[in-house]
């Protein structure tokens, strides 16, 4: 091999090693599942919650019953340190329903217990503020004893920085972007889906609703979308009163197969899955009467 060879040689392989270094620099984004469950008190299934960990950093939507006990042994069985109680520094919440936050009180004082030293952010919308200052008002004596006894807790892990949002970018750090859109949920006022965008992965979530043109425009280009659902043959089993509530503030398999065919999405995780008696597998067996593309159950502390 002459010598204008091994340099072009050693031209390409410094050229290939370069590019293989920037992409190793790209964060790599992981979709936890850490509750799928519903109101219905599931034991195999944690209250509603999701964590998107992207360079070591974890963004948690909702915080159901059971919430940083999953994160924790999400961090341990699944080796995502950015988990760990302490950690747990960002969420996000959809909407006030009790169970998409009734672990909002173990969110905020846990991970501050075991030693959280930065300000819990919060992003929720319209009534979320008045909801944390009444548990911090319920948990005064608690947080003075903690902070001011033998304990000497970190007062920063203690604080709570709260936005209150609709639409549109309400956030943005080094490691993602995130837009709120408005939802239809029933008669909540104010609900909400997010889209989550990283350097690698683009990832909505629906949070509870109905069919909503303002989802679909969202969720477009997306490539996971983690959305709620219930059966349409489940549901035709309960009471007139159920029937009409559910369909209401829910979306039933035909709804979510009609927004896979106008998103066409590479997956469609299912959560929140409302299955009235029915199988989860007929869940899927529903949507895909109509749409083909890869949708999947979701199951508590799944990993994508």
């Amino acid at each position: 091999m002459n010598r204008r060879k091994i340099v072009l040689l050693s031209l390409v392989c410094i050229a290939t090693s370069i590019q293989l270094a920037a992409q190793d620099s790209v964060p790599k984004t992981q979709l936890i599942l850490l509750g799928t469950g519903t109101p219905f008190a599931n034991p195999e299934r944690s209250g509603p919650s999701l964590a998107i960990v992207v360079n070591n950093t974890s963004y948690v939507v909702d915080c159901g019953p059971g919430v940083v006990r999953r994160a924790a042994q999400a961090a341990r069985d699944k080796n995502i340190p950015a988990l760990e109680p302490a950690q747990l520094r960002h969420l996000f919440i959809t909407h006030l329903h009790s169970d998409h936050t009734a672990g909002l009180s173990d969110f905020m004082y846990t991970p501050a217990v075991l030693d959280r030293d930065y300000p819990l952010q919060i992003v929720g919308p319209p009534g979320i503020r008045r909801m944390t200052q009444l548990i911090k008002k319920a948990y005064s004596e608690d947080e003075e004893i903690r902070l001011k006894g033998l304990e000497g807790g970190n007062a920063d892990g203690y604080r709570v920085e709260v936005s209150e949002v609709t639409q549109g970018e309400v956030y943005r750090d080094e490691n993602i972007r995130v837009k709120a859109f408005e939802i239809q949920h029933g008669s909540w006022k104010h609900a909400l889906g997010y889209r989550f965008e990283t350097a690698d992965k683009v990832i909505v979530v629906s949070g509870d609703c109905t069919y909503s043109e303002s989802l679909v425009e969202m969720a477009r280009g997306c490539d996971i979308l983690v959305h709620e659902v219930y059966s349409e043959a489940g549901l035709q089993k309960r009471e007139p009163k159920w029937q009409k509530y559910h369909s209401t503030f829910h979306t039933s398999t035909s709804q979510l197969a009609s927004i896979g065919l106008a998103v066409k999405p590479p997956l469609i995780i299912l959560t929140h899955q409302l299955t009235f008696g029915s199988s989860y597998e007929s869940l899927l067996e529903e949507i895909k009467r109509t749409y083909s593309g890869k949708v999947v159950n979701g199951e508590d502390l799944a990993v994508y």
